[in-house]
């Protein structure tokens, strides 16, 4: 275990690498705490013989200035040396932070639809900053408590060496406690991080889904998931602490055994004149001064054992390589002019048993509008998804202007795409945030226009705030057309020659719809458009229908003909237009 510790947190060298001068500095002061702190255990033996016994007067006003001064510069070197590696501490953890949540916003959708997003927030929060508590302990403390012992030690042996490996005839035993206490407190602290992003889970989906809780009465259900999960985290906290108490206790008990030896042997040697109690006292007090690096020592190795955890399951994210990247050499895309073609296009999800899609070719030409239809899972989001790389195919190519997707930029593939579908996501922040998502250098005149194109403008000028009218988490504060007709705003003023229309007015109420579609019009006039409906009354218009059956196409037409064929899509047609029979 000790080696597989080593080795992960070998990869925080990296990071550490911008800060080597800074880390440097900072040792060097550390080791000028470590020289003052020998000096300062050094000076008790003139003090003892010099002025408590010779009672020269000159060593009385020469020592104690000399203790002074080891000390003054003792404690500016130690917060000089503090504040560095601190410093360096937080700016690794801030960076580690920060290419943790690019890497996580780089995986495609299907890294996503495994792993739960609360989990994900628990990684990014609550495991980075106990990595945080890491290293600013280790990075502060690691220099300047070994550097000290090495001083301390250095002392004892020049003063009397057989004292000192009497002193030091504990250590084995204390390396052995530290050991097992830190494998112990490794396997406490890994499950405590795993029951942390479970409570994270239990709470966004609890507080996600308070309407739903309510509805149906279940609040005591949910208190009941939380009890549980808080008093095994309670349960384990405790464990921690009385596994990590002991540590202090522990060092202590075996110092005193090392102490209690030199003393023995000190002793019987100051009585038969073989030393002074100069020699003597100033070995004692440089075995006190080390047992206080010792124990922090010790404490140190909890510390990296109780974060060891945390570290494993930021790199367990971080080594999760991204399905979906650029090419070297990919080229941006600078305008989509003839068509979009989907060439024997088959697509299995990570660990399914059968593919989603199966051997889809279809071309749509720039200007059309072709629209998706079938039964729910059929595929037919799954097929859309691929055209901006939210997935890659598995088998054959999509193609823009003859060009592979795989072979082009994500952002200017994505560019050239337009979004709006059935769940509408706002940012909690203002109406007008949120119709500039897209384009953050728009002018208010842009989005004004936007949201007026979109039907948008007359409910947002009735707001108290206009434009500036925060939606709250998720748009709560809108109604379901209202936000709709925000995220089309938002499509207007990205202004995409390619449209996806996935089920986008299939949960609004007539009102709302029919201001929905008027937009939907506006917006589909020039581009082309991929749609999918389970209202067949939607699509009707469309320049053709495709119908999707069980991850295949099995049917392309207008909505005549393929009424007037008797497939899938009369099938459905019939399933909606009929009246429901008693």
């Amino acid at each position: 275990m000790i080696r597989a510790t080593v080795a992960i947190y070998r990869r925080l060298f990296v990071y550490l690498k911008p800060y080597i001068p800074t880390l440097v500095l900072g040792g060097v002061l550390a080791l000028v705490v470590a020289a003052m702190e020998g000096a300062i255990a050094w000076l008790v033996k003139p003090a003892m013989d010099e002025i408590f016994i010779k009672r020269n007067l000159t060593m009385l006003r020469m020592i104690p200035l000399l203790l002074f001064g080891a000390y003054l510069l003792k404690g500016a070197a130690r917060y000089g040396q503090s504040y560095l590696m601190a410093a360096v501490g937080e700016r690794v953890i801030a960076t580690l932070r920060r290419a943790l949540y690019l890497h996580i916003q780089g995986m495609p959708l299907s890294f996503f639809s495994d792993r739960h997003s609360a989990d994900l927030m628990s990684r990014v929060i609550t495991d980075v900053n106990r990595l945080a508590r890491v290293s600013s302990t280790v990075l502060v403390m690691v220099v300047r408590q070994v550097a000290m012992v090495a001083a301390l030690v250095t002392v004892m042996f020049v003063r009397e060496w057989r004292l000192a490996v009497i002193a030091l005839l504990v250590f084995p035993f204390i390396g052995v406690a530290v050991r097992a206490i830190g494998r112990r407190l490794y396997r406490i602290n890994k499950r405590s991080q795993e029951k942390i992003a479970e409570l994270n889970v239990l709470l966004h989906e609890a507080l996600s889904g308070t309407k739903i809780v309510k509805a149906f009465g279940r609040e005591a259900h949910e208190a009941e998931r939380f009890d549980r999960v808080n008093q095994r985290l309670l349960a384990l906290a405790l464990k921690d602490h009385r596994t990590d108490e002991v540590t202090d206790p522990l060092m202590e008990v075996l110092a005193a055994l090392g102490i209690v030896g030199a003393l023995w042997y000190g002793g019987h040697q100051v009585i038969a004149g073989t030393m002074t109690p100069g020699d003597f006292f100033s070995f004692t007090a440089a075995v006190a001064l080390l047992y206080g690096p010792v124990r922090q020592l010790s404490r140190i190795v909890n510390t990296v054992q109780q974060s060891t955890g945390s570290v494993e399951r930021v790199f367990e994210v971080l080594d999760t390589p991204p399905a979906i990247a650029d090419r070297p050499g990919a080229h941006a895309l600078t305008m989509f002019t003839e068509s979009l073609a989907l060439e024997g296009v088959s697509f299995r999800y990570p660990g399914a048993a059968e593919p989603t899609l199966r051997d889809i070719n279809l071309t749509a030409r720039r200007g059309e509008v072709v629209a998706f239809v079938g039964m729910s899972g059929a595929g037919k989001s799954t097929l859309l998804d691929l055209l901006p790389r939210f997935h890659d195919v598995s088998a054959g190519r999509i193609t823009i202007d003859g060009h592979d997707v795989r072979d082009l930029t994500q952002a200017s593939l994505r560019a050239q795409i337009g979004l709006v579908t059935q769940d509408t996501f706002l940012f909690s922040d203002s109406i007008y945030y949120n119709i500039a998502y897209g384009r953050a250098d728009a002018l208010f005149a842009d989005v004004a226009r936007a949201a007026k194109q979109a039907h948008a403008e007359e409910f947002i000028l009735a707001c108290p705030l206009g434009y500036d009218t925060l939606v709250g988490e998720r748009g709560v504060r809108l109604s379901g057309g209202q936000r709709q007709r925000l995220a089309i705003a938002r499509a207007f003023l990205k202004d995409p020659p390619i449209l996806i229309l996935d089920e986008a007015t299939s949960d609004l109420d007539a009102e709302s719809e029919f201001m929905v579609q008027q937009a939907l019009a506006d917006l589909m006039r020039g581009r082309t458009v991929l749609v999918i409906a389970h209202r067949l009354a939607t699509v009707r218009n469309a320049n053709r229908i495709v119908v999707v059956h069980e991850g295949r196409i099995v049917e392309i037409g207008r909505h005549d003909e393929l009424i007037a064929h008797d497939g899938v899509y009369r099938r459905l047609h019939t399933l909606q237009t009929e009246p429901t029979r008693a």
